[in-house]
């Protein structure tokens, strides 16, 4: 498929396709139109890559990381273990990370209750919910 049909197929913007392109991360063939510069073809696997993309963006890796990982895994110098003990390690990221959004939806709740009710009695303050610990950035809660 063409660079058009992929887009509408992925919901990715042209610019960022062609970047993902460029690191690798995408592996289009160049087909037989498009003279000096041919138009590039991309699969059904460019396709699932572009989700893998997404996916590891999710967990928050960076572009050079996916494309590491995934060069990695192609060669086979991925072990399973190694495997397991990244996803362990992210599945432990993402589980902070949704107790840090819990935190934060508890302290909006309270205040759109506390604005409700006329903004009578004691405002809500973001650190009677926010966990001490937690690496959140620092809000002023008023």
């Amino acid at each position: 498929m063409l660079i058009s049909e992929f887009c509408r197929c992925t919901g990715l913007a042209k610019e960022t396709v062609r970047c993902y392109a460029r690191l690798g991360l995408l592996q289009p063939q160049e087909g037989q139109k498009g003279g000096r510069h041919p138009y590039l073809i991309y699969s059904e696997a460019d396709v699932h890559s572009a989700d893998v993309i997404r996916v590891g963006q999710a967990l928050g890796l960076s572009l050079r990381e996916i494309g590491d990982l995934r060069e990695a895994r192609r060669k086979g110098d991925l072990p399973i273990e190694d495997r397991l003990a990244m996803m362990k390690d992210q599945l432990a990221r993402l589980e902070a990370k949704s107790a840090e959004l819990d935190q934060l939806k508890a302290y909006v709740r309270a205040k759109i209750a506390w604005q409700e009710a006329g903004e009578r009695g004691e405002e809500p303050l973001l650190g009677d919910f926010v966990n001490a610990t937690a690496r959140m950035p620092q809000y002023v809660g008023r």
